[in-house]
């Protein structure tokens, strides 16, 4: 996608990121280029607890698929406080932010960026890369889609982590889960992205900074390289701004994984409810009567469902969203504003 994107819109580097749909927290990112991890951590930082221009939540709340810092700024870069802080001492000027988003939710965005002394992205550019959102958004949902989450599922980890995200204490589990997500191959990197935007959700929802970030949950879902599903949670040891923060890592429960794997197949909210009937057992007409629609109708999203997850049955259908043959809910998670407070 880099390679393709840079003859149309020239950049010194890119940065993909994914993110958990249901808290817009970042959970992995591919670099080309960047900066220094140290940096990326200060940056993940104002991102979550600081105001700055052109931040993710904000952007996706306006509805705003694409911008350029140099256009919200009107030309004056360091009026951004990561612009000052982070990206001009380390030789960047204008960036332009992309947010992934579809009808199923935000699962990434994506930064291009250019070096000091090259000319500002311009609005033609910033165009072209906003049509292209739902394009690189349904890639990015389909590509975590591969492989499965019913894996053999080791004990909870658990983290401690310093005001630096340096690590205290970790017991084995920890470590494992840690090794099979990666850290990538950024120097000086010493956690996954997924640790440290959780870690830092959670100083920021005990500061009391969770309205400048616009999510409310110390929580973030994530694929490791296996293909595993990981529930990652974080919470403040205490009080103060030298208070711990404990991370638990397990594997993803069926209950936190339909909804998102739902999401994934691009089920529509009725064909989400035909799905969880389906799970509970009732035939189609029960089905119909339920949702006061005729029983060709509910076939007709039955066959839409079975293409777009890729299966040929019912039982094949809950089997792949459900793993244990329990059905849950499958409707969508609250909006960011409407999120509970976890810590």
């Amino acid at each position: 996608m880099s390679d393709a994107l840079d003859d149309a819109v020239p950049s010194a580097g890119t940065c993909l990121m994914t993110m958990d749909p249901a808290t817009m927290l970042p959970t992995a990112e591919f670099v080309e280029n960047g900066l220094t991890a140290d940096s990326i951590s200060r940056l993940v930082d104002i991102e979550l607890r600081e105001p700055d221009y052109t931040k993710w939540v904000d952007m996706a709340r306006a509805r705003t698929a694409a911008a350029s810092l140099s256009e919200a700024t009107a030309g004056d870069l360091d009026l951004s406080r990561r612009q000052r802080e982070v990206r001009h001492p380390g030789g960047y000027a204008d960036e332009l932010r992309v947010v992934l988003s579809s009808g199923t939710g935000t699962w990434g965005a994506l930064t291009v960026f250019r070096e000091t002394g090259s000319p500002h992205f311009s609005l033609p550019e910033v165009r072209l890369l906003s049509s292209l959102t739902g394009l690189i958004s349904d890639g990015l949902r389909r590509a975590l889609l591969l492989d499965d989450a019913c894996a053999d599922r080791p004990d909870t980890g658990m983290l401690v982590l310093d005001p630096d995200d340096g690590v205290d204490l970790a017991n084995r589990e920890a470590e494992h889960w840690v090794d099979e997500l990666g850290i990538g191959e950024r120097a000086g990197t010493r956690l996954p992205l997924v640790i440290r935007s959780v870690a830092g959700q959670a100083r920021a929802i005990a500061d009391g900074r969770t309205q400048v970030a616009g999510i409310g949950l110390a929580r973030a879902r994530v694929r490791t390289r296996t293909g595993r599903w990981l529930i990652v949670r974080a919470s403040l040891l205490g009080e103060g701004p030298l208070a711990p923060v404990a991370v638990l890592l397990e594997a993803a429960r069926p209950a936190e994984m339909a909804p998102l794997l739902a999401d994934m197949y691009g089920l529509t909210e009725r064909e989400k409810r035909v799905t969880e009937l389906v799970a509970q057992g009732l035939p189609t007409r029960q089905i119909a009567n339920r949702l006061h629609m005729a029983t060709y109708t509910v076939q007709d999203h039955l066959k839409s469902i079975f293409a777009k997850s890729g299966t040929g049955s019912r039982g094949d259908l809950v089997a792949r969203l459900f793993f244990d043959q329990r059905a849950t809910s499958l409707t969508a998670p609250p909006a960011p504003d409407d999120l509970p407070l976890e810590s």
